[in-house]
């Protein structure tokens, strides 16, 4: 993600607008997706962001502090490109509260965000390593991203040399329903990556569980047994989604 906002100061804007344009236009980013992040809707800068982005059509706008779904239709309306997809940055209270229709706002929405650092800062919580004060917005996140088909992206970890604490949020992310998440350093993106890609033993075993449950299906049964553990379509459907991110991860055909 390139960053026009809070990585950027006031008086440099205008570079790094020139900066990201010029890398939009001349850059190969291989398979990685070239998105860019403006400044907030009613910053009065967000304007200028996307007319000096847009025209290289980047694959995506990463929408930050979205509080109301007109936000993101405004964003919407000001690109012209079909393929330019949105990703929404949920890091406030009033966000959380108006999940339901900031993630309903617009087709071209792919993914919701969650911000912690922001998040705690407006609600005046204290941030700890175990991360109870964000719980609850971490998990509404990913419940409204299920809810509409979108792609729940989890919260970083400011401390890119504690790679203990980032390992053990990415399994805490996973174990939550989310399907990736955001780092804020390069060296980072190995550790995310594989947290959120399958095993070669998880992708074993969902082939497993859903070979049988055709196996049976086509034998005129429902629920069967493997393993000791019984099997229905939640199941079953876990394993598909599990293959799923493996496809997706390059890891399968």
């Amino acid at each position: 993600i390139m960053d026009l906002e809070d990585g950027v100061a006031l008086n440099r804007k205008a570079e790094a607008r020139e900066t990201i344009a010029t890398a939009l236009s001349d850059l190969n980013f291989e398979r990685s997706e070239r998105l860019v992040r403006i400044n907030p809707i009613g910053s009065g800068l967000q304007r200028d962001d996307l007319e000096a982005v847009l025209p290289y059509q980047p694959d995506g706008i990463v929408i930050p502090k979205v509080e109301r779904a007109d936000q993101v239709q405004w964003v919407s309306k000001q690109i012209t490109d079909e393929h330019t997809r949105l990703l929404v940055l949920i890091e406030s209270a009033r966000a959380i509260i108006n999940l339901r229709e900031i993630a309903a706002a617009d087709p071209r929405i792919d993914a919701l965000i969650f911000g912690s650092e922001d998040f705690a800062s407006d609600i005046g919580a204290t941030r700890t390593r175990e991360g109870q004060e964000i719980s609850y917005a971490r998990n509404a996140v990913v419940i409204h991203a299920a809810a509409f088909g979108l792609q729940p992206i989890d919260t970083l970890v400011t401390d890119f040399n504690d790679e203990a604490r980032l390992i053990e949020d990415c399994r805490l992310g996973v174990q939550l329903g989310f399907v990736g998440k955001l780092a804020i350093h390069p060296k980072q993106v190995n550790v995310i990556q594989a947290a959120y890609t399958p095993s070669d033993a998880e992708i074993d075993r969902a082939r497993k569980l859903i070979e049988a449950h055709d196996r049976h299906q086509a034998g005129g049964s429902g629920a069967f047994a493997i393993d000791g553990q019984m099997i229905d379509m939640p199941i079953v459907r876990a394993a598909e989604q599990v293959l799923a991110k493996a496809r997706a991860a390059g890891k399968i055909s």
